[in-house]
């Protein structure tokens, strides 16, 4: 009776799922080994042409780009939240500090992305400061470059790698530092050898959260960024909406999507195994 009554209960759940994320990614699958319709859209004959269209240097190029731009803004991630959720964790106003780094979520995402266009701008208040000051003669090019990809994207993603930090580190026990310290460990090595590798399942999912969504991102490159700074998923937007090359667009979702299910798959590896804390020496 108790494993009917389990079933039950998982079965609006999982009915869920399938509708909401089986389903679709069977149809984007489905999509991308059929032929591009003569006027857009797809025809109902099977074949490879959009995965042979992935080889084309253009995309490599967008494809690197992409893993790189994403991949320093997860890394400049990890290294500001490491030490912000230290400090949460031994701070008296856990509370306090947890409702600061939620509030950016209180707000609409394009509102904030916006709102770097008006901080960073050749009128924004950065460039009218400077020019006030009399620091330079004409307007720095903040904006519509790499760099200011990388800063929005930090800044949108910064509390998902904070978060998960945060509840892991509050579960360490720091007395562990102090006995490193004892034993002759300088801060550093304390901090390097004991609790990193005590807090490795919440440094992997910061990593997962901040890069998986970094690397698919669309609206961030489309508002703040230029040519060189074109990713994955601004290429996935134009052949859906202007080319409308529906296979091709619908085969470079499905391999971000086993990229991934590979990163989940070495998460869960990575997390089952125990946490080593190095000798010092």
């Amino acid at each position: 009776m108790k494993s009917r009554s389990g079933y039950a209960y998982i079965a609006p759940l999982s009915l869920w799922m399938g509708l909401l994320l089986l389903a679709p990614i069977g149809i984007i699958l489905s999509y991308s080994f059929l032929k591009r319709g003569l006027y857009g859209g797809v025809s109902n004959q099977i074949t490879l042409e959009a995965y042979q269209q992935l080889w084309s240097p253009l995309y490599a190029k967008v494809f690197l780009n992409t893993l790189l731009l994403s991949g320093i803004a997860t890394v400049i991630m990890i290294l500001m939240a490491i030490p912000t959720a230290y400090f949460m964790a031994r701070s008296k106003r856990k509370t306090l500090w947890l409702f600061l780094i939620i509030i950016p979520f209180w707000t609409n995402f394009l509102i904030r992305i916006y709102a770097w266009i008006a901080i960073l701008g050749n009128n924004g208040i950065v460039n009218q400061c400077l020019l006030r000051v009399g620091w330079i003669d004409q307007p720095l090019r903040l904006l519509y470059n790499p760099l200011s990809v990388i800063l929005v994207l930090v800044y949108t993603y910064l509390p998902f790698a904070i978060l998960p930090l945060f509840s892991t580190i509050e579960k360490f026990d720091f007395s562990l530092l102090e006995a490193a310290r004892d034993l002759g460990a300088t801060r550093f090595q304390a901090f390097y050898k004991v609790l990193i590798p005590a807090i490795k399942s919440g440094i992997f999912s910061a990593l997962l959260f901040c890069f998986i969504p970094a690397f698919g991102q669309y609206a961030v490159p489309a508002l703040v960024g230029d040519s060189r700074s074109y990713m994955m998923g601004n290429i996935i937007a134009r052949e859906l909406t202007i080319t409308r090359n529906w296979p091709l667009s619908a085969a470079i979702s499905t391999l971000l999507t086993l990229a991934t299910l590979f990163a989940l798959m070495v998460f869960v590896i990575q997390g089952s195994r125990p946490a080593r804390v190095k000798p010092i020496e």
